[in-house]
């Protein structure tokens, strides 16, 4: 195959705050790090990387790319990203299958999806 995904890039006005929450929720380390970004990889080297990048405007409307981040624990996922601060906004499916939709600190979409 000739391409691959090396990185998913997130845009942010709160540098420090989407560092934070995206490495506690993803299990990522900060690999490189200045004023404008952080760019976040997976310590097993595994998973694409995650590039938080400082903008100026805020985020208006829903975006149009989301991460979908599997588990095979959704309920205790679910529970872990709450208590990070993410905001719950839609949940698909009932128990233990289906996803719950996300926001994080700076209204970015996300899924919590069961495996």
């Amino acid at each position: 195959m000739g391409l691959r995904i090396g990185s998913v890039s997130i845009d942010t006005n709160d540098l420090a705050g989407s560092t934070a929450f995206w490495t506690a929720v993803a299990g990522y380390k900060v690999d490189a790090q200045d004023e404008t970004y952080a760019f976040l990889v997976d310590p097993e080297g595994t998973g694409p990387a995650l590039c938080i990048n400082v903008v100026p405007e805020k985020r208006e409307g829903k975006n149009r790319l989301h991460l979908d981040l599997h588990t095979d624990d959704l309920l205790g996922e679910v529970a872990r990203v709450e208590g990070l601060g993410a905001e719950r906004l839609a949940r698909h499916g009932e128990g233990v299958t289906g996803w719950v939709v996300f926001a994080d600190n700076d209204g970015n979409q996300f899924c919590v999806c069961a495996t």
